[in-house]
């Protein structure tokens, strides 16, 4: 892993790295800090001293050199993923669950070490494939390349003097076009909702919570998704850590009810999510306020090899093909953007 620490997130481009902790404690103390926390293990918080507007955010120096489209390996191919997908249906018909998400890890070897920098892949994902919530975060040093195009937010806090509001906005379901949006897919997503609003119940002031979109339909780069929001006033005195515990993992990339499916998750997946499916993006610990996004449509980069995750939300109602074929459209642009070459003298 090569380069210098830095990070791009939020509409800044930081550079001159303070500290790196994984105590979410540091989080109510002072500074602006990226923020990767993954699905599991501990959570990654840089706090950078510069955070510059990203109209130069870093990227002219920065190299990069995908694997071939053609290289791409899968946890679970489609014959294993379709088993599994009977395997969650078996368990909602028993009432174990509601709903799960059912996620899939692809990986490559990088074929340069010396063109496998963050940076410039965060800058081919941004010409190839923008995203309202794409960054990076790069920490050399302790073995952290983290980049994501995730249209997803997780957690959104704004700050107006001593109040402060959080917001989620939860996306399922997914299609080439509206007309692909299911019956199923606005189920699930209404489900997903309900979950959200239980999690942030336990951290908003009572009567607070409120649901100013729900079923939008949102266009992203070659597919749509169905999105909601969620929101209420956060409660006074509430620190990260708790806020963390009450919503983390997200509730669009676990299930309903979310404990079970995180145990029925555990039994059917081949591979460990790592950084996808956690949560990526910043919290400025002096203005209170925080932007973190699903780290869906995310990428990182471990011992050589760049990882890359996908999955669908399945319900009793899903046929194992569709969502098998739902996980293909989620990572295809985004495979290929990523096996291209990012070269900033001729980019």
């Amino acid at each position: 892993m090569i380069g210098d620490p830095s990070a791009s997130l939020g509409g800044f481009h930081a550079t001159d790295l303070a500290e790196v902790s994984s105590d979410p404690l540091v989080l109510d103390g002072g500074g602006r800090w990226a923020v990767a926390l993954p699905y599991s293990g501990a959570p990654v918080l840089a706090r950078f001293r510069r955070w510059e507007s990203t109209d130069a955010d870093g990227t002219a120096a920065a190299r990069w050199q995908g694997p071939p489209v053609d290289a791409w390996a899968t946890s679970l191919d489609a014959h294993a993923y379709r088993q599994a997908v009977d395997e969650v249906r078996s368990a909602i018909e028993v009432g174990t669950v509601y709903q799960a998400n059912l996620c899939r890890v692809m990986s490559a070897d990088l074929p340069d070490s010396g063109a496998a920098e963050a940076a410039g892949l965060h800058a081919l994902l941004s010409k190839g494939n923008p995203a309202p919530f794409g960054g990076y975060l790069s920490l050399p040093e302790h073995d952290v390349a983290v980049v994501s195009a995730s249209p997803e937010l997780f957690l959104g806090v704004r700050a107006d003097g001593h109040r402060r509001s959080i917001s989620s906005g939860p996306i399922k379901g997914t299609g080439r076009s509206e007309s692909d949006l299911s019956d199923k897919d606005r189920a699930e997503n209404i489900m997903i909702v309900d979950l959200v609003r239980n999690d942030l119940a336990r951290i908003t002031d009572p009567g607070s919570l409120r649901v100013p979109a729900l079923l939008r339909v949102e266009e992203h780069p070659g597919l749509v998704h169905l999105v909601s929001v969620v929101e209420g006033d956060l409660r006074a005195g509430t620190a990260w850590p708790e806020i963390l515990d009450a919503t983390f993992p997200p509730g669009s990339v676990t299930g309903a009810p979310k404990s079970t499916a995180l145990e029925l998750i555990e039994t059917l997946e081949t591979a460990r999510r790592d950084f996808y499916c956690g949560a990526f993006g910043w919290i400025d610990a002096d203005t209170g306020e925080a932007e973190l996004a699903v780290a869906i449509r995310t990428f990182w980069i471990r011992d050589g090899r760049l990882y890359f995750g996908t999955g669908a939300g399945i319900t009793w109602a899903s046929d194992p093909e569709a969502e098998w074929r739902e996980t293909e459209l989620k990572a295809q642009r985004l495979i290929a953007v990523a096996s291209g070459t990012w070269n900033p003298e001729v980019s």
